[in-house]
């Protein structure tokens, strides 16, 4: 299990490690080979990001057909459908993914697609990526709230079974999106405003609210969100610690964010994430993203944050629940 069984005393050799996102762009399978990052660091379930609002829908359709053909030859790496396969999949020593989307243009205003999507393997979807569209609100836009067709595919989603996420959308979109759900919120990689003002990152109230709906914070680990760039693991558990102080230990995970731009075998020729970043101001504000490049901490990290979690005082089970048990609590409870 690569890293797992080297740290922490035994709490590893139980502990579920859930990471709730991961930013890939794909563009060929050599992206996909990177899942060996994940596997060495003991992760045993992944959310595979297959699209964003950046690109247009039908590149999202394809990025899933690419991710599908590649996993299913895989020997160690299990697209899964339940909690019940996620199990197996770890009682075996695999890989546990499902796919998730960043922002609704995906649907292209099609209610239909959320059940295409499920049956895809898709099981988190964001409102937004940063702006606007016409299902809500994005984080670096006016904030629209919640239209009629974002509530009509919260209850769709709720229906079928998937993660409704935060992350990414709006103030008033989120407020609003979980006082519609039926089923617990999450924000699967986001970070305290009250620690550092950025416009991703979600203040106190909507910590709050997600917490009351059951669901469940993932903290990530992009250097411009933490604070000073500084993608330590001592910086990341601050922001742990101060959600396991607002709304306890049981609402918060990890959704790390690690992209492909990160790691050094990445073509050349592929266009990087900070590229695509600096392409696109209207979704990266440049005065929100001071510099252009983005760095982020790397899930190899997980094993010193969980022992920096432990030397803060938090027990075993609290640190368990925040590697991975808290999102396969409700995970358990929403997807069909």
């Amino acid at each position: 299990m690569g890293k797992k069984n080297q740290i922490s005393g035994s709490i590893y050799s139980d502990a579920l490690i859930w990471d709730a996102h991961a930013g890939f762009e794909l563009t060929g399978e050599r992206d996909l080979e990177t899942l060996s990052v994940w596997k060495d660091a003991g992760i045993n379930y992944l959310s595979v990001n297959v699209g964003y609002d950046v690109r247009d829908w039908r590149t999202t359709i394809k990025n899933l057909s690419l991710a599908r053909r590649w996993i299913d030859k895989q020997q160690d790496i299990d697209l899964i459908r339940t909690v019940s396969e996620l199990d197996l999949a770890r009682s075996k020593g695999h890989l546990a993914v499902t796919f998730d989307i960043e922002g609704m243009c995906a649907f292209d205003e099609s209610i239909e697609m959320v059940q295409l999507y499920y049956d895809l393997g898709v099981r988190q979807i964001a409102f937004a990526y940063n702006l606007n569209n016409a299902a809500g609100g994005g984080c670096h836009d006016v904030d629209i709230g919640l239209t009629n067709f974002g509530r009509d595919v919260i209850r769709e989603m709720n229906r079928v079974g998937m993660f409704i996420d935060c992350s990414h959308a709006s103030y008033t979109t989120t407020m609003e999106a979980m006082e519609v759900s039926d089923s617990p919120v999450i924000f699967s990689h986001s970070n305290s405003r009250v620690i550092h003002n950025h416009e991703r990152n979600i203040w106190d109230d909507q910590a709050i609210a997600c917490a009351a709906t059951g669901g469940v914070i993932g903290v990530n680990g992009i250097g411009v969100f933490l604070g000073q760039d500084d993608i330590s693991s001592a910086n990341m558990a601050r922001h742990i610690l101060h959600y396991v102080n607002l709304i306890g230990a049981k609402h918060v995970g990890l959704g790390i964010d690690y992209e492909l731009s990160n790691l050094p075998h990445k073509d050349k020729e592929n266009e990087t994430f900070d590229e695509t970043l600096a392409d696109n101001p209207d979704f990266w504000p440049p005065e929100q993203y001071p510099g252009g490049a983005v760095s982020c901490a790397s899930p190899l990290q997980i094993d010193e944050i969980a022992g920096i979690l432990l030397s803060e005082g938090l027990k075993t089970k609290e640190v368990e629940g925040i590697l991975g048990g808290n999102f396969r609590r409700i995970a358990e409870k929403i997807w069909n």
